[in-house]
């Protein structure tokens, strides 16, 4: 029997790593799902050891979590971070929305449109990822002519903020891609109305906060989820 090198071992032990945290990253792995040794070791035709120490890195870094009697799982969103980040978000980007609304052009509302049809295409196939580059690429039309540079400097810090929490909150609630695409829409329409002076700068806002703060909610309620289901598998056990 051939004894493996360190630096083979410590390949191996890299190559898993590198496996994980880009399906951790990518959404394909979503918060909550469990990394079985044994599945994932055959999946990379390598012994559970380099995988092991692959998980055992992730922990420390806070994207896995090892509890008892249930064993390795993707790390969960931590709830007061990501909250206290949207519902920030939801407040500066709304009103950043709502005051770069009168300045943008019919080309920038164009681009924002054939955005969101991009995103509706991702639909069908759905890649979390994906969706989310969409979009920051979709708000990002309608915040960036926002003619107050500390609030939009706020915007940028929060949603450079998002992605250090979580790639993408689609991975976790993916049913909400679709309302949101459709809410959208409905920004955009706003925006068109206020200026043609049928729509008020506060319903802009108003819009582009819910938008926000609803795929908040339906993260939270996907976590409380998670947490009774987790409960009363313990219970049962």
């Amino acid at each position: 029997m051939t004894v493996p090198t360190t630096s083979t071992a410590v390949s191996k032990s890299q190559r898993a790593y590198a496996y994980l945290r880009e399906r951790i990253e990518d959404g394909r792995f979503v918060p909550g799902y469990r990394l079985v040794l044994a599945q994932l070791a055959g999946e990379l035709d390598m012994s559970v050891v380099p995988v092991r120490e692959a998980i055992r890195r992730l922990e420390a870094e806070g994207l896995v979590t090892f509890e008892r009697n249930v064993g390795a799982q993707v790390a969960l969103i931590k709830e007061t971070e990501y909250q206290h980040t949207m519902e920030t978000l939801a407040l500066v980007e709304g009103f950043a929305t709502a005051l770069s609304a009168p300045h943008l052009s019919a080309a920038q509302l164009d681009a924002a449109r054939a955005v969101n049809e991009r995103m509706r295409e991702c639909l069908a196939d759905f890649d979390p990822h994906r969706f989310t580059e969409l979009n920051l690429e979709f708000h990002a039309v309608l915040f960036e002519p926002c003619p107050n540079p500390h609030v939009l400097d706020l915007v940028h810090r929060g949603w450079r903020r998002m992605t250090v929490l979580r790639d993408s909150s689609f991975s976790f609630v993916p049913g909400r891609a679709r309302e949101s695409v459709a809410e959208h829409d409905r920004i955009l329409d706003l925006v068109v109305r206020l200026q043609a002076g049928d729509a008020t700068p506060e319903q802009v806002e108003l819009a582009a906060r819910r938008h926000r703060t609803t795929t908040l909610d339906a993260v939270l309620a996907r976590q409380a989820s998670h947490h009774l289901s987790h409960k009363a598998t313990e219970v049962q056990r």
